[in-house]
């Protein structure tokens, strides 16, 4: 009698045990080693498990996200050359930079109604710029281009200057160092109403309309609030990408950035 109910309680203990750790959440977080998300990439694995191990809120697809971006290495670190040169889908930024030599292809001048002198853009996006400040203009508003594309040894002499007079920690928030920026692209526009000083273009109708407006154009507000730690630059209001139409409407629509975008659909 005393073995048999000795044999029932050893049971009982052991299917408690075995319930228990069956049923418990396991705590540590699950590898992400084979997710059905089409841009994971297997060669960034241990990067993967190494920043969801330090980001244990973020989502799966978050850190495949982030990881693929490159946000999990320190800007200028891990860096590559820029892919898709001399199309709208070219993404450059602090992990993506183009030679000192590169020169887009098509650059041509915009309309000085538009534009302080000699700017220029891809062809492609100033037909684009010049059509949305013109249906802007017909709105009695005033969209002008202050700064588009700039070459190498330009963008080391601003950026150097920057340095100089702050340091590299602040230039790095609003400046890109040479190589690493994307109006190189021929593809950025910065912009003021010729009334405010373009820092506060936030304030103006202008930038209420081009929020509502400027993706129907095929642009995106390049550096937007709350993304700095994705873009790694402060946010711009100023400060705008071509991508085309179809692209700048999914990210507005769906507030990413375009490094986001970028990773999902188009370097997968």
């Amino acid at each position: 009698m005393k073995k048999n109910i000795l044999l029932i309680f050893t049971t009982i203990l052991f299917l408690s045990i075995f319930l228990y750790f069956k049923t418990t959440p396991n705590n540590k977080p699950q590898s992400l080693t084979n997710q059905n998300i089409n841009y994971y990439k297997k060669e960034n694995t241990n990067r993967y498990n190494l920043y969801q191990n330090k980001n244990k809120h973020l989502k799966k697809e978050d850190i495949i996200t982030y990881v693929n971006i490159g946000i999990d290495k320190p800007p200028y670190t891990n860096t590559k050359k820029a892919k898709f040169l001399n199309t709208t889908y070219i993404l450059v930024n602090k992990y993506n930079y183009l030679d000192k030599n590169y020169i887009p292809k098509n650059l041509d001048t915009i309309n000085r109604n538009f534009s302080l002198p000699n700017k220029k853009l891809v062809h492609e996006a100033k037909i684009a710029f010049e059509q949305m400040a013109q249906d802007a203009k017909r709105n009695n508003l005033n969209i002008r281009a202050i700064s588009t594309y700039r070459t190498y040894s330009y963008q080391k002499e601003l950026y150097d200057n920057y340095v100089k007079n702050s340091s590299i920690e602040e230039a790095d928030k609003y400046s890109a160092r040479a190589g690493y920026s994307e109006h190189q692209t021929g593809l950025v526009v910065d912009c003021d109403n010729k009334i405010n000083y373009y820092e506060n273009f936030e304030k103006t109708p202008e930038f209420k309309w081009m929020q509502q407006n400027a993706h129907k154009y095929g642009f995106i507000l390049r550096y937007p609030k709350n993304k700095e730690y994705i873009t790694g630059y402060n946010y711009e209001s100023w400060h705008y990408r071509y991508v085309g139409s179809i692209i700048a409407t999914y990210i507005q629509k769906n507030n990413i950035t375009f490094e986001e975008y970028y990773v999902k659909f188009i370097d997968n």
